[in-house]
């Protein structure tokens, strides 16, 4: 093996190269995010403000030299989306280019697909119905792209019951993209050959997990599957499947025309790109807004939701990543960033983006026992830890809320959680378990004041 000191010997360019080098590294780091400019946005019609057809998304730039990528070829597809260092949008965060690549094993003669997850059942979310319903070739041309990227033969976009005018809009938008040549026989004239199909959902919150997904378009109950096999070995109907959340898929054609270094460049290490987040709650201008990742929460809710009603003082807490990510108090929401690493330092994480802002007229207790209603009703009943645990946090939450209960019982709750967290075959009983967590860690004195007070009122009857 030849020696890097016997390579610069007599080879001043090589010298200038890895001084050139040396000095980039040295440059300061990035450390102000936020706001993004207008003309980083990727979505640009999330209000609905133009119109949605092919006719405006060509407009906007959409399905502009989308031949020209497919004919790059998967490896460089996978090489930009690797470069822009892109994470899931549905909360995971696992990177995506990565999760693309598992698709690309010498074929077995079976079909490859790409299943989009636009179920979005999680409570505070509502990002993605946005894009279908105001810039749905976006999710198409972004369908096309990631498709060509795994060799998938078709796309499936589940989408949640509910969203009645998005599924509409979306289906409208895929009639128009086949007329167009855009997708089915030589989409875009490329030569590969890519269908897309809606199915529609029944509203079960259960289906939002990728292999329940999975059973729910083969027709059978949404029960998450046990893992492995994986669904890029056995997927839908039996085939190497990738599952990736709307907004993920969407840029994904966005990041090939401008490239993967300019996506990584907006957030920090490791938590690059642009994020939607949606801000609801106490706010004064509650929003959905495309943001650079990495933007302080603060300066995210004054800045685009009007600040917290009654001013940032009257804050109590947020729940930063949609209802299953513990809830942090106003002391962390002072400084932390709205990105993967920063939210899961401050025992939290980022999930879907969508911030639950509540003000000190919130009677937390009550707030996270109606979150855990939900889990209860919404579990698949497959998993123990799941259908028993959840039903005891649900019971014994009801009694914080009132106070009829004992201090020793917040001790109790937060084994029951540490029960269920990490023993069941998919998230949801994770997802239950974080929220009690969160006000345990947070709020327990709130709880022991709450219990004190019912307990001087029954004596004070007695």
């Amino acid at each position: 093996m030849i020696s890097l000191s016997r390579i610069l010997v007599g080879a001043p360019w090589v010298t200038l190269k890895v001084s050139h080098f040396l000095c980039e590294s040295e440059k300061p780091k990035k450390t102000k995010f936020g706001p993004l400019s207008d003309q980083d946005r990727i979505f640009t019609n999330l209000y609905g403000r133009h119109d949605w057809r092919l006719k405006g998304a060509l407009k906007r730039g959409d399905w502009y030299k989308t031949k020209e990528i497919l004919l790059k070829g998967v490896d460089w597809i996978l090489n930009e989306i690797k470069v822009s260092g892109l994470r899931g949008r549905g909360g995971a965060g696992f990177p995506t280019g990565m999760k693309w690549g598992f698709m690309n094993k010498p074929s077995d003669g079976r079909p490859k697909y790409l299943v989009v997850n636009a179920d979005e059942g999680e409570p505070g979310t509502c990002k993605d119905r946005e894009i279908m319903r105001n810039d749905p070739h976006k999710l198409i041309e972004g369908c096309l792209v990631a498709g060509r990227a795994m060799g998938a033969r078709a796309a499936y976009i589940y989408i949640r019951g509910e969203f009645y005018n998005e599924s509409s809009n979306l289906q409208v938008a895929i009639n128009e993209a086949y007329g167009a040549g855009l997708i089915g026989k030589n989409a875009c004239g490329s030569g590969y050959d890519f269908d897309v199909f809606v199915m529609r959902g029944a509203g079960a919150y259960i289906c939002g997990e990728e292999t329940a997904l999975i059973e729910s378009i083969e027709g059978k109950q949404g029960k998450p599957r046990l893992k492995p096999p994986f669904p890029a070995d056995v997927g839908v109907f039996g085939c190497p499947t990738t599952v990736a959340n709307v907004e993920t898929v969407a840029v994904a054609p966005t990041i090939c025309r401008r490239g993967g270094l300019w996506f990584v460049g907006f957030g920090r290490e490791r938590n690059s790109g642009t994020k939607l987040f949606n801000i609801s709650g106490h706010v004064n201008h509650p929003c959905t807004v495309e943001e650079e990742m990495s933007i302080p929460l603060k300066e995210l809710i004054e800045r685009h939701a009007g600040g917290v009603r009654g001013g940032w003082d009257n804050l109590l807490a947020v729940i930063p990543g949609g209802s299953s990510t513990p809830l942090i108090p106003r002391s962390v929401c002072d400084e932390v960033l709205m990105d993967f690493d920063a939210l899961i330092q401050a025992q939290t994480g980022l999930g879907t983006a969508a911030l639950i802002v509540m003000d000190k007229s919130t009677d937390v207790i009550k707030a996270i026992a109606r979150l855990i209603e939900f889990y209860k009703h919404e579990s698949c009943g497959q998993c123990t830890p799941c259908r028993e645990g959840v039903d005891w946090m649900n019971k014994m939450m009801w009694r914080f809320v009132h106070g009829e209960a004992r201090v020793s019982e917040i001790d109790m709750i937060w084994e029951i959680s540490k029960q269920i967290e990490g023993h069941t075959i998919c998230a949801l009983g994770d997802g239950a378990a974080w929220p009690v967590q969160g006000l345990i860690r947070h709020f327990r004195p709130v709880m022991e004041s709450r219990i004190a007070e019912f307990q001087q009122k029954q004596q004070a009857r007695a």
